[in-house]
């Protein structure tokens, strides 16, 4: 049983597809402290915690202190460093040959050829620190060669790649992966030539493929190779972490395979130049993920002259809990504009947010862009911040109130040859928020500093919405959008130059009355009037100009008004859960279950993305929870725990089998809710009561449940399936303690995660019956050499049951007829 584990030095784990991954596997102390892990919840009522892995790295050599320069790792052996660990399970030979090739495994950890295994090897093949060496002698070839005992029909073989060999001055260097038949040259398998940096999947007669796959190698998504047969078609995959493949090619099986016993060899040669040698390792390892996260510190300790470092590791949670409160919903779209199959950047946003008394308002797109300092014109008038904005969001804004339209305060402010630059080579989008009553004035506008181009958005003598511009530095030309705006209410505006310029107001598309231009070099800006000129009357808020190559203006449009007037109220919860993490610049969320209700609004700003997350748990009675095989979260509705089938049971494990001192059924009032009053925000306050569960135990009320529902009776809803369920706690296993590494489904037991189910068969006779079914809710687990204990965190099967009408199982009257929510 193999441990691996990885870093990924010098790799953010925010970025995963750039992490080059170091196989530091040697320097773990598996014999004595192992691998410690820590995942999920304790029982099904607490929020699932950060994922902690803990392990100790032998430092004899400095490698693993910060700051050596002596350090292979150098200068990359710091805190937040990317590490995974998985287990890598060695298939074992069975029965009377011959064997198919998912028997065929070696770990290369004995220091020497296995004759057994590789009798045909040649060329001076040694194992080296765990991997098998194969040199590449100039004008010379080596190989490690198995045996002819193995098939590989309905089989597969796998291999991960530890070094390939550089061309060093030769005109060809190669090293392959194959499975041969009877026939020489009539193979199949990788070649990878270290001249052209390429991977070739073939399938060869006579030594030569002509339809071969050709990749650019890539030590990060070809780190492991696989070979499988399925049903009559041959895949040739590869693999970044040995767990999740990618089919590269594939084709009807050639006859030889299923008709002959194959050969696997691992040959390596070169025509000139200087030695080297290729290394391969864990062929045939079976691969699961155990932890992904990061390396909270690499302490140094002694005893005497020997050194070792203690690593303690943190899931993804570690990074996302450690990100700022979250602005309001509106002011992270623009934050981070998504609009499908189109790259949007954004390049410029002022909130104008600034607290009452600020005089310049700041630009938080990132980019660089200067601030807009309050100019003033003539005398008298203000522009005062602080001032109420759109009461979704809980932002404040800029008010504008001129003495005149030629007297008064107004921004100003140089967005900077950057942003100039930039503009010329992508699409511009403008977007604003404005409240008035005026007529006749200038919201804003933007211009090029020789004035050849300037665009200015503006209010006509009766109110309706304009875009003015010109491309030649003479009089502007008026579009008049014949929408009127100046009705004092909040008014939300897209102008997208890409294509045919267009402009939306409150999210729908309004036509202007002629074509404008493209706008280039646009460089200043002007907020609450134009050059010196008819100063804006009302407010402004949310100012953001950002850059396309396709049409934006839609989506953008429609999504920023939605979040500015109603914080996405409506949507459902998993739609919910993305978008938040979206903010947090993560998109892999594996969302599992069917059953999402539509969440109120999250709209205001000051709470963090792991709060609002957990706020839709909480209402959702979902699972929340990071992956253990790479950077992403799952996200689990309740429904997926509805009614658990047999067949969808990870494993089965009698009770004799179980580290039985720690196997305790509880039956205590731990979980036991009879009463619970619930509400959420601007709804009413409800209550739900189980009158035969207080007579029978007294009143047992959790505390108020405030949850982000869209209506009332969703609200009970929630309330009901909590009070149901916990009414009256059916006796239930929450520790199961496993040593999974003598067990013969190790890997079944392996897949078991958060709201997987197995079932303990065989209890004792005082048990109230033979087979108990339990829920994951998380676990511990150590790994050592030879060993693997897992401790489960369950709770009973049974509390998650609805009601199927007319089902034998699922509609028992007063025990099984509870309504699914």
């Amino acid at each position: 049983m193999p441990l691996l584990v990885e870093m990924g030095w010098g790799g953010l784990i925010q970025y995963p597809a750039t992490i080059t991954w170091t196989d530091i596997s040697a320097y773990v102390d598996q014999a004595r402290s192992g691998v410690s892990i820590t995942r999920g919840a304790s029982d099904e009522l607490s929020d699932t915690q950060p994922g902690t892995a803990s392990l100790l790295l032998d430092n004899s050599d400095g490698r693993f202190t910060p700051g050596n320069a002596a350090s292979p790792y150098y200068p990359f052996v710091r805190r937040n460093a990317p590490i995974r660990i998985s287990v890598a399970v060695t298939p074992t030979r069975t029965g009377a040959g011959p064997w198919p090739l998912a028997m065929f495994g070696d770990d290369f950890d004995d220091d020497r050829v296995d004759p057994d295994l590789w009798p045909a090897s040649s060329g001076g093949v040694t194992e080296v620190g765990g991997r098998a060496r194969v040199p590449l002698v100039p004008g010379g070839s080596a190989t490690f060669q198995s045996a002819r005992v193995w098939t590989l029909t309905g089989s597969q073989i796998a291999v991960k790649v530890a070094k390939l060999p550089t061309a060093n001055g030769s005109s060809a260097a190669a090293a392959r992966f194959m499975v041969n038949s009877t026939t020489s040259g009539t193979r199949v398998g990788f070649t990878y030539n270290a001249v052209t940096g390429s991977l070739r999947c073939v399938s060869e007669v006579g030594f030569s493929d002509g339809a071969g796959v050709t990749l650019t190698y890539s030590g990060i998504d070809h780190l492991w190779l696989r070979l499988r047969e399925s049903a009559g078609t041959l895949y040739w995959e590869t693999s970044p972490d040995g767990f999740t493949w990618t089919v590269q090619r594939s084709l009807a099986t050639p006859a030889w395979v299923t008709s002959q016993l194959v050969v696997v060899d691992l040959p390596a040669s070169r025509t000139g130049g200087t030695a080297d040698y290729a290394e391969w390792d864990l062929l045939g390892a079976t691969v699961r993920p155990r932890f992904y996260g990061m390396v909270n510190e690499f302490p140094v300790d002694w005893e005497g002259l020997a050194s070792h470092t203690r690593i303690t590791c943190t899931d993804l949670f570690k990074r996302l809990n450690r990100l700022p409160a979250l602005r309001s919903m509106l002011a992270e779209e623009i934050l981070h504009p998504s609009v499908p199959g189109v790259s949007v950047s954004l390049a410029a946003y002022y909130p104008l947010t600034e607290e009452s008394g600020a005089t310049a308002a700041g630009d938080i797109g990132g980019q660089g862009c200067g601030a807009l300092a309050v100019t003033q014109v003539g005398s008298g008038g203000a522009a005062d911040f602080g001032s109420d904005g759109l009461a979704e969001t809980g932002d404040g804004s800029v008010a504008f109130t001129p003495a005149s339209a030629s007297a008064g305060r107004y921004l100003v402010g140089d967005l900077g040859a950057p942003f100039q630059s930039a503009m010329n080579s992508a699409a511009l989008n403008v977007e604003f928020w404005f409240k008035t009553t005026a007529t006749s004035r200038a919201i804003l506008g933007l211009y090029e500093p020789s004035l050849d181009h300037q665009v200015a958005y503006t209010l006509s003598a009766t109110g309706e919405l304009c875009v003015e511009y010109t491309d030649s530095g003479g009089t502007l030309s008026v579009h008049n959008s014949l929408v009127v705006v100046n009705d004092g209410q909040w008014h939300h505006v897209v102008h997208q130059q890409y294509g045919t310029p267009r402009l939306y107001v409150d999210g729908t598309a309004r036509t202007l009355q002629a074509l404008m231009p493209a706008m280039v070099s646009l460089r200043q800006l002007h907020i609450g009037g134009y050059r010196s000129a008819r100063l804006f009357t009302g407010q402004i808020a949310h100012v953001a100009l950002s850059l396309s190559n396709a049409d934006a203006g839609p989506t953008l449009s429609a999504t920023h008004y939605q979040a500015g007037t109603s914080g996405f109220s409506g949507e459902d919860a998993d739609v919910r859960v993305q978008r938040l993490a979206r903010y947090a610049d993560l998109s892999a969320v594996t969302v599992q279950g069917s059953t999402f209700d539509p969440i109120a609004s999250q709209g205001p700003a000051g709470s963090t993305v792991v709060t609002r997350m957990r706020e839709v748990e909480a209402t959702e009675s979902a699972r929340l929870f990071a992956q253990r095989d790479g950077y992403g979260l799952t996200f689990q509705s309740r429904d997926l725990r509805y009614n658990p089938d047999p067949a969808s049971e990870v494993f089965t494990i009698d009770y004799a089998d179980l580290e039985t001192g720690d196997v305790q059924l509880a039956d205590d009032d731990q979980k036991l809710c009879n009463s619970l009053t619930a509400s959420r925000p601007g709804g009413a306050t409800q209550r739900v009561t189980a009158p035969s569960s207080i007579l029978a135990f007294g009143l047992y009320d959790p505390g108020a449940l405030s949850i982000l529902k869209t209506n009332d009776l969703s609200v009970l809803d929630a309330a009901y399936w909590r009070v149901s369920r916990y009414a009256d706690p059916a006796p239930e296993l929450r520790e199961v303690p496993i040593e999974a590494y003598t067990m013969a489904n190790y890997l079944a037991i392996l897949s078991a995660d958060i709201s997987s189910y197995f079932s303990v068969t065989g209890m004792p006779s005082q048990a109230p019956s033979s087979s108990v079914r339990a829920t994951v809710e998380g676990y511990t687990e150590t790994i050592k050499a030879g060993s693997h204990r897992i401790q489960f965190h369950t709770s009973a099967g049974f509390t998650d049951t609805v009601w199927v009408l007319d089902d034998p199982v699922y509609s028992v009257l007063g025990a099984t007829t509870r309504l699914a929510y």
